[in-house]
């Protein structure tokens, strides 16, 4: 795996950071909660083409590779762009997956910039799908309910939650069309979960580097006896615990995404490896650079604080790290026999 970024990836990376520089400071992210969503920055984000990117060229898209749109994700979560950029681009992914007549329409809509159209990561129970990432924002969701996959209208009241992130519980109304059905349906469902794990993953190492040099930042500034307490051993050596842990998750991300291309077998397993760790690194770096900032950390005023409530809004929507690994290992070597089967939920 060559871990090195070619001159088009870099050029995407300069791109966006650019982009989120400008329009997604962290007082615009606090002006947009809390339902966390900004739609003057979707408008521009859409328009730089974050959507049309994630679907392949055959299905009118750019066809940007899983890497491409990992970096994206990290960027996203390094300045907390209040947009559905990983909903929207897994979302096309999987309608592109789907290929049925009614999909098709569906996906040019969402490439049109028309529709919004997001994913449901649960399973649907007494009829809702529940905590729909964007669902409070989308136009429309795609929810897998036994084996068929319905395009549900979406834009329901949002569900309160600590990382201020537009969520919404769905119910399968009467307007929910079929978009196919069977096996087929099921298994596209399946890829598009690994898929968000892969992006969401990536959205947790941008928020743990950021957060990372925010507790840096400060605790060279700050003084005690004279002294900057970042000099102090039990400070200094947890932060640089938590840059090594940021490393590792970046580089496990970009393996799963190569693995999509290059190892797709492999894939399922290494995403959900990547979001249990990017997880765990995201929870720890914002713990501490928050701890280290001390009861200034979590006032409003300090912009740490709104990395520590991302990183574990992220795992409430997704997966806990725990589950995650067993998804893993399930992918590895088969669900285990003698206990309950874990469910993506």
């Amino acid at each position: 795996m060559d871990v090195g970024l070619s001159t088009e990836q870099r050029q995407l990376v300069e791109s966006f950071t650019a982009l989120f520089a400008g329009a997604s400071p962290p007082s615009r992210v606090r002006e947009a909660e809390p339902l966390g969503f900004d739609a003057g920055l979707w408008d521009a984000v859409r328009s730089a083409g974050a959507v049309p990117m994630a679907a392949g060229e055959d299905a009118g898209g750019w066809g940007a590779e899983p890497l491409d749109l990992a970096l994206v994700a990290e960027i996203h979560g390094r300045f907390l762009a209040p947009v559905p950029i990983v909903e929207a681009q897994v979302a096309v992914r999987l309608l592109a997956r789907i290929g049925t007549p009614s999909a098709a329409a569906a996906l040019a809509a969402a490439l049109a910039g028309e529709r919004t159209v997001t994913m449901a990561v649960h399973p649907v129970r007494d009829g809702v799908a529940r905590l729909v990432p964007a669902g409070a924002v989308a136009d429309d969701a795609l929810v897998l309910d036994g084996d068929r996959l319905l395009l549900v209208p979406a834009g329901g009241p949002p569900v309160e939650n600590i990382g201020s992130m537009p969520l919404a519980d769905l119910p399968l109304g009467p307007d929910a069309e079929t978009l196919a059905a069977g096996p087929e349906a099921a298994a596209a469902h399946e890829a598009a979960q690994d898929e968000f794990l892969l992006l969401a993953a990536a959205a947790q190492v941008g928020i743990a580097a950021r957060a990372l040099e925010i507790g840096v930042g400060y605790v060279r500034e700050r003084r005690a006896w004279n002294v900057p307490i970042g000099s102090f051993q039990a400070v200094a050596h947890a932060l640089a615990d938590s840059a090594a842990a940021v490393d590792g998750a970046r580089l496990l991300v970009h393996e799963a995404a190569w693995a999509a291309t290059e190892d797709p077998g492999r894939f399922a397993e290494l995403a959900a490896m990547a979001f249990g760790f990017a997880t765990e690194t995201a929870r720890d770096a914002t713990y501490r650079s928050l701890h280290f900032h001390g009861g200034y950390g979590f006032t409003d005023e300090y912009d740490v604080q709104l990395y520590y409530r991302r990183a574990r809004a992220w795992a409430g929507v997704c997966l806990e790290p725990r589950a995650a690994y067993r998804r893993a290992a399930d992918r590895r070597y088969g669900p285990a026999q003698m206990e309950k089967q874990w469910t993506f939920a």
